[in-house]
């Protein structure tokens, strides 16, 4: 690659970064640090999202996007909020037992849609709250308040309460109903739940609990790739945030001869090799055009839409190369991916921005994106995504912070 090139990847991996995090600045209750699941006005908050923001502040920070005070006042808000918020067992309450609901008001910060106590959406806040504790290290009340508050949110968590006497973490809790029936087993996002659940200084998960997450692995050759699969690319990705696995290995890990870094490359290769083989006939899959994990799609929501034989869907966890696979891709979830495999990645980033996928967006590229189905306005992209998706926003500026 000429110097002239390089130079304007390097812009477009900064203006991308840029306007990804932007979604914390304007997506969000000040007040109480709260951002919302979708830029909809009626979206109301994601903890998983807040745990992003919190993340993304000293990134922020660090690249000039917001200043250190305003970054400070915005954590110590969010902070404080959870901390203080209502959290008992009440069916309208933020919390409970150290654990938050998946969906906030955005303004009363309570519950909202009878949704559960989730576990790994926690996990992900909890994430964030200790990146902002690790970040604010000054001396002046406000930063000692940050550190405070931060390592009092991590001990209320009581994580073998969430085992529900079994040896693996349930997804999640309901005031009406009590524990979800699912439990977090099979290689999935909650590799950092079971982190901060085993470091836990006040309610830590035993280690027969991972003991028993990894027992429900299952570790395949695809193409002539060997990795713990999992389908949608999300799931290689959103622990990594926080914690950089090279070289760290457990007892799969170490009898596989990898670890969760190389894992999460050979997952990433793998969904170019899918795109390059294309298998449906999907229009658009390339070497440079893939990216398939958890996404708004072209059809309505908990329904699918037909065009001639194909069928496609709306919010889906996509995969490959076992599908579900409907023509829809993610640029999010290719970028995500950046650290593992930049050889691969950046091609794909300029291949986003050539076919236009900035158009209309405010927050960078679109969310997803089907060129199989057409447009009116004959774009190459097809359908792309009205909405923006907090949980897609966080990664980019994040993984693109790991990158460099």
């Amino acid at each position: 690659m000429d110097a002239s090139a390089d130079n304007s990847l390097n812009e477009l991996l900064s203006d991308i970064q840029r306007l990804s995090f932007d979604y914390f600045l304007k997506e969000a209750n000040p007040a109480n640090g709260l951002i919302a699941d979708r830029n909809t006005k009626s979206s109301p908050a994601s903890i998983a999202a807040v745990g992003l923001a919190l993340a993304a502040y000293p990134v922020g920070v660090e690249r000039g996007f917001m200043t250190r005070a305003a970054a400070v006042e915005r954590t110590l808000a969010t902070l404080r909020f959870f901390w203080n918020a209502p959290h008992g067992s009440e069916p309208d309450a933020t919390g409970y037992r150290g654990f938050y609901y998946h969906f906030l008001d955005m303004q009363t910060g309570r519950r909202v849609w009878k949704c559960e106590l989730s576990t790994v959406d926690t996990a992900l806040l909890l994430a964030g709250v200790l990146a902002a504790g690790a970040y604010f290290r000054g001396d002046d009340e406000s930063e000692l308040e940050i550190r405070r508050l931060a390592d009092g949110l991590y001990r209320r968590a009581d994580w073998r309460w969430a085992q529900n006497g079994g040896a693996t973490v349930a997804h999640g809790w309901r005031p009406e109903k009590g524990f979800l029936r699912y439990r977090w087993e099979g290689y999935d996002e909650a590799l950092i739940l079971y982190v901060l659940g085993l470091g836990s200084p006040t309610y830590p998960l035993p280690p027969e609990s991972y003991t028993a997450w990894l027992s429900s692995y299952k570790w395949k050759r695809i193409y002539g790739r060997e990795l713990v699969y999992a389908g949608p690319l999300f799931i290689h990705q959103m622990s990594h945030i926080w914690i950089d696995f090279r070289g760290i290995r457990d007892a799969f890990m170490r009898n596989h001869g990898s670890d969760y870094f190389e894992n999460s490359r050979q997952a990433t290769f793998l969904q170019r090799d899918y795109a390059i083989r294309n298998p449906k006939g999907f229009i658009g899959y390339g070497e440079n055009c893939w990216g398939f994990t958890a996404s708004d799609g072209p059809g309505p929501t908990k329904r699918h839409m037909a065009i001639g034989d194909r069928r496609f869907f709306g919010y889906l966890a996509r995969g490959a190369p076992f599908g579900p696979d409907d023509g829809t891709l993610s640029p999010w979830a290719a970028i995500t991916s950046l650290p593992f495999a930049p050889e691969i990645v950046l091609p794909a980033l300029n291949h986003f921005h050539k076919i236009d996928l900035h158009a209309g967006n405010p927050y960078g590229f679109t969310a997803s994106f089907n060129p199989t189905i057409a447009t009116a306005g004959g774009r190459a992209c097809g359908w792309v995504s009205p909405d923006h998706i907090g949980i897609n926003q966080g990664p980019i500026a994040l993984m693109i912070e790991n990158y460099r």
